[in-house]
């Protein structure tokens, strides 16, 4: 397929990119109060009557995983199909890991627990049915349902760039269904979505970060919690991740990967010693239970009677579908990736169960240790999000250690999280490049950090309340390029799947030729199919 030559210096994606966010970051630090009273009310309206919309389309991205795990079309290869894995399988997996590692993961790792336990959505609070409940819906929220939207946007990309030869850009996976469109306006709009999805989504988990840096701080040397010492934490990260985007340290940022790892491990490994071993095997078995047998329950629950746990599924369901989403382009981009050689069913596999597991694992650790602290001392329960965790290492052996290795991680989570996102973004606007100029990686770098500032500007007290907002409103728009990535990938693969026999039972000979065939071969074969499309468009 030719592609086409472009000289440019900016790409439109861009130009309009920094004009939708840079309007955003102006009005949300000259009104900040009105921008994040108009932000809730739209994240409000959009709950009110969109919130079966995000549950019903998360859920069948979790059903089409499964089907792509049972169906022939797992059998392709995202590459050639004589082309091997890029990566051995347990660095892969490490990966992955990596990718399902942040932020979110030590902010909410004790909190959210807690939170569900005190405030349970339809449990009597504080109860032992509570306990069981908090942690079915943080596995939910955490569980497949997120690596199901991650895992689509990321297979249709590896699919549409390793195998078809496209560029990285979100726009060309729709070729299959509206051709040499994509090349233009409608190309444009949808890689505009994906950068507004994708700043917004990293920019709440960067809000996050800081107030999570601002309470270990708080809690290590006694510095204030609030909004100009949260700007200087950004303000110190930002410089910091702006000097490795533009220097282009790879190696810098690898290390801080694998440094995040062994502290994400050091501290998992401590907590399941110290903390209340047993519960914690106990209430994760339990809670998996619970979590698995109801299922399609709380796959499709929006609460339609019940005022209460409706607006505690617009506190935690849906506002986690949105930042799930939002962050989809992001994640994706990342596994595509490290996932080049792998089959389709491998692939899923991998994406769906691995991260999954881990998350049970984290969260039954830190949800459980901090369950039991603060039934022990009930005060923690009443602390801001953002301080809980530190007030449970506490009341733990070597507690001061352990908030300094939570700073340290959520600090490195911070600069990698920052870096990465500038690259993903800066390849998005820069017509695909894998080599994003430096001055586009350090534009969209102070827009990440300017956008997750005002939006804690807008958040008011809590500063939760415009984050969750921002990614419950971004991933509105977003959601329909992913229908439409979905649509696209599936009539392409399952065309080329029939073109190739494969099936449940299928031509063994051409099946072999498939396997064992030569780069050259398949490139034959499939210019042959691609001949045979254009006569005949294959449909869904």
């Amino acid at each position: 397929m030719a592609k086409r030559k472009n000289n440019r210096k900016f790409s439109d994606v861009f130009i309009y990119g920094v004009i939708v966010i840079g309007l955003i970051v102006l009005l949300g630090a000259v009104f900040p109060v009105s921008f994040g009273e108009i932000s809730g009310s739209i994240s409000d309206w959009i709950t009110e009557y969109f919130g079966w919309y995000y549950m019903i389309l998360t859920t069948l991205l979790v059903f089409f995983c499964v089907f792509l795990l049972l169906s022939p079309i797992g059998k392709l290869k995202l590459g050639k199909p004589d082309e091997k894995p890029e990566f051995r399988t347990v660095s892969w997996l490490a990966m992955l890991f990596s990718a399902g590692m942040g932020i979110g993961l030590v902010f909410y790792g004790a909190s959210e627990p807690m939170s569900h336990y005190v405030a349970p959505p339809s449990a009597e609070p504080e109860t032992r049915e509570a306990m069981l409940e908090s942690m079915r819906s943080t596995f939910l929220h955490y569980g497949f349902h997120a690596w199901a939207m991650y895992g689509v946007v990321a297979l249709a990309l590896a699919y549409s760039q390793f195998r078809k030869g496209e560029v990285g850009l979100l726009s060309k996976v729709l070729r299959p269904l509206f051709g040499d469109r994509v090349d233009g306006l409608l190309g444009i709009i949808v890689d505009v979505l994906a950068v507004f999805a994708t700043v917004v989504g990293v920019a709440v988990s960067l809000g996050i970060g800081a107030m999570q840096i601002n309470g270990g701080l708080n809690y290590l040397f006694g510095l204030p919690v609030n909004l100009v010492m949260q700007g200087v934490i950004i303000a110190v990260i930002t410089v910091l991740f702006l000097i490795s985007a533009w220097s282009g340290l790879s190696k810098g940022i690898q290390y801080l990967s694998n440094l995040n790892m062994v502290l994400a491990g050091l501290l998992l490994l401590f907590i399941l010693i110290v903390g209340p071993t047993i519960l914690i095997l106990n209430m994760m078995t339990a809670g998996t239970g619970q979590y698995l047998g109801t299922f399609m329950t709380q796959s499709f629950d929006v609460a339609p009677l019940d005022a209460q746990k409706s607006e505690w599924m617009s506190t935690w369901t849906i506002y986690y579908w949105g930042w799930w989403m939002s962050w989809s382009p992001f994640v994706g981009i990342f596994i595509a990736r490290v996932s080049r050689g792998r089959t389709i069913r491998e692939f899923v596999m991998a994406v769906l169960f691995v991260p999954t597991l881990i998350g049970i694992i984290w969260f039954s650790a830190f949800g459980m240790t901090g369950v039991s602290v603060g039934r022990e001392f009930p005060g923690i329960f009443e602390l801001p999000a953002e301080t809980q965790l530190f007030a449970v290492f506490d009341q733990l052996p070597l507690g001061l250690i352990l908030s300094f290795i939570a700073v340290l991680l959520v600090t490195s989570f911070f600069i990698t999280s920052a870096d990465s996102a500038t690259y993903v973004i800066g390849m998005q606007t820069s017509f695909g490049s894998l080599t994003p100029t430096g001055k586009v990686k350090i534009t969209w770098g102070i827009a990440l950090s300017a956008i997750a500032y005002v939006l804690l500007l807008a958040g008011g007290p809590t500063g939760l309340n415009a984050l969750q907002s921002a990614a419950i409103i971004s991933a509105l728009p977003f959601s329909i390029v992913v229908i439409l990535m979905v649509l696209a990938f599936f009539k392409d693969a399952n065309a080329e799947r029939k073109y190739f026999g494969l099936t449940i039972s299928p031509d063994r000979k051409r099946y072999e030729n498939y396997v064992k065939g030569s780069a050259e071969e398949y490139e034959e074969d499939l210019e042959e199919y691609r001949e045979r499309a254009k006569e005949d468009p294959p449909g869904i």
